[in-house]
């Protein structure tokens, strides 16, 4: 399994599985005298591999939370410049009939709902991706973890075959 997934881009589990794989392959080829080294060394490796996962999954989060958290205030922007120019209209004209407010308040209206046509789905799209790359996180040290122990017995019965 490693020599098939150690050339591929793997990404994920696989990503952990292949540095510790690679890890232990080097210690042994290098002729690994400590055993509690040798864990360390493929401890560290997967704490890596996972951190690195975590970024990959979590890079492009923050371009959908500043999308949900600015939008409605460039929507609220553009509402008070509506309403602003509502009254600049009604200063101009000396009339509050509705052909003159209108406009400007519709202008208000629209950014409104584009600030908030552009916010809800970042934040809902946020929150799904941001809760699935916790749950993947999860998985992936509960995986590491899981394989460290896997190793440990391994790295214990080459030790007690050599002795």
């Amino acid at each position: 399994l490693y020599r098939t997934l150690a050339d591929r881009k793997t990404t994920g589990m696989g990503a952990i599985f292949v540095a510790a794989m690679r890890e232990w392959k080097k210690s042994f080829e290098k002729g690994a005298k400590s055993p509690l080294a040798l864990q360390t060394r493929i401890d560290k490796a997967m704490d890596l591999a996972l951190t690195r996962e975590m970024e990959r999954l979590e890079g492009r989060l923050g371009f959908l939370a500043t999308t949900g958290s600015a939008a409605p205030f460039i929507g609220l922007f553009g509402t008070v410049i509506g309403i602003m120019t509502s009254f600049q209209a009604i200063a101009a004209s000396k009339n509050t009939s509705l052909s003159v407010v209108a406009p400007g308040i519709a202008e208000a209206l629209l950014a409104t709902a584009i600030g908030l046509l552009a916010a809800i789905p970042a934040v809902i799209a946020y929150n799904k991706l941001s809760s699935d790359a916790n749950k993947l996180g999860v998985r992936m040290e509960g995986f590491s973890d899981e394989f460290s122990a896997i190793l440990s017995r391994q790295i214990d019965e080459k030790v007690a075959q050599k002795a």
